[in-house]
């Protein structure tokens, strides 16, 4: 208890010093926690991908269609339990900043495959009903204002002309992490006006979503699902939908390295700030630890003190930073609208915040304590003015 009393009174000695020091780790922790989150959210798909869904697309380019027909070939492949067409539409709502993934689907087959977005029996049914109605999802919805009933105006890109759409379902997310960014469409809606406005477009999908019995046999079955269509005009390739979004997180991973890079890199800086606090912390009170030197005091003793007051501040610093996380967290998702999935902090980056602030207040103790303990009782003596 006498040891905690002198840290606490060493750390408040110099109050200016020590806030401004535990000020620059709490904003290195909560800028560390911040970066971390954005790499988590960059890789959020691929995190939530499961392993019994797989996805086929055609083996030229993802841009590329599959026939229609291949979607009842596919389902007689032993051990597929699920198919579902994906046909991304790209359409703009109001204003190109408004991008949001938009999917034309086979309603209950697909959603069938993902039990992670909860969507009300009521409402489902009449989205069923409307071959024009959407189910959004909530983050969406609170991004642009949507409720139930809404009219919902698409400008088209890859299928081009004006696409007018009714609000019939809002889908939540089972875990907080869950997409709920998405809209959904009929895909028998889209192919009918294509026939009519495209009919060389119709009777395409862009990827078949398959749902497998075996999770364990996903790579076999999609081997054979490849050799089913090999040598044929549209040969497919098959990969598990964590490989597929792993595929489009690649494309900017060196900007996804240079965040990660970053993020330590504020972690450094700190720990040379904190290095230069302690140092001339031990520098000012030579003449202190001779005199307890002197009484009989340890090196041990010394230890104690100019560690527990480093991981004091560190401490202090630190879970100041990590409680601001969570809300900045918040925040700054919610200005960002859609282009994060989920923007949610997690547990794996506040320990990697709380060991990163552990090993800040140790690193930067240590030479400070080295030096306090073996310096000799005389030249300690001698800085008495």
């Amino acid at each position: 208890m006498q040891v905690l009393k002198l840290i606490i009174g060493n750390a408040l000695r110099h109050p200016l010093r020590t806030l401004l020091t535990t000020l620059g780790l709490l904003v290195a922790i909560l800028s560390f926690g911040l970066l971390q989150t954005v790499v988590d959210a960059w890789y959020a798909g691929a995190a939530r991908a499961a392993p019994n869904r797989l996805i086929v697309r055609n083996a030229v380019s993802l841009v590329v269609p599959l026939p229609i027909h291949y979607r009842e070939k596919i389902r007689a492949v032993p051990g597929v339990r699920a198919v579902a067409t994906s046909n991304w539409f790209a359409g703009v709502f109001k204003e190109p900043k408004n991008f949001f993934p938009q999917f034309a689907i086979d309603p209950l087959a697909y959603l069938g495959m993902y039990p992670e977005y909860l969507i009300k029996d009521d409402e489902l049914r009449e989205f069923l009903r409307d071959r024009q109605g959407v189910i959004i999802g909530r983050k969406l919805a609170q991004t642009h204002g949507l409720q139930v009933g809404d009219t919902m105006p698409l400008r088209g890109t890859i299928y081009p002309g004006n696409w007018e759409f009714v609000v019939r379902a809002i889908y939540d997310g089972v875990t907080p992490s869950t997409d709920t960014t998405l809209l959904f469409f009929q895909w028998q809606y889209l192919n009918d006006s294509l026939r009519i406005r495209a009919p060389l477009r119709a009777n395409q999908a862009g990827v078949f979503v398959v749902q497998v019995e075996d999770a364990g046999r996903a790579a076999e079955i999609g081997l054979a699902i490849d050799q089913l269509f090999k040598n044929s005009p549209a040969e497919t390739l098959t990969e598990t939908e964590q490989a597929f979004q792993i595929g489009f997180v690649k494309q900017t991973e060196s900007l996804v390295i240079a965040i990660r890079i970053v993020s330590f890199v504020v972690i450094f800086i700190i720990l040379a700030v904190m290095a230069n606090t302690m140092a001339m912390t031990a520098r000012e009170r030579r003449a202190e630890y001779a005199t307890l030197k002197a009484l009989g005091f340890g090196p041990g003793f010394l230890w104690q003190l100019i560690l527990g007051e480093s991981l004091a501040l560190a401490i202090v610093g630190a879970g100041a930073g990590i409680a601001l996380t969570f809300p900045v967290a918040q925040w700054f998702g919610a200005q960002m609208g859609t282009l994060f999935k989920s923007f949610v902090v997690s547990p794996e980056t506040v320990w990697m915040q709380v060991i990163c602030a552990l090993v800040v207040g140790v690193l930067s103790a240590i030479i400070p304590a080295v030096q306090a303990s073996r310096g000799r009782i005389v030249d300690g003596l001698r800085a008495v003015s």
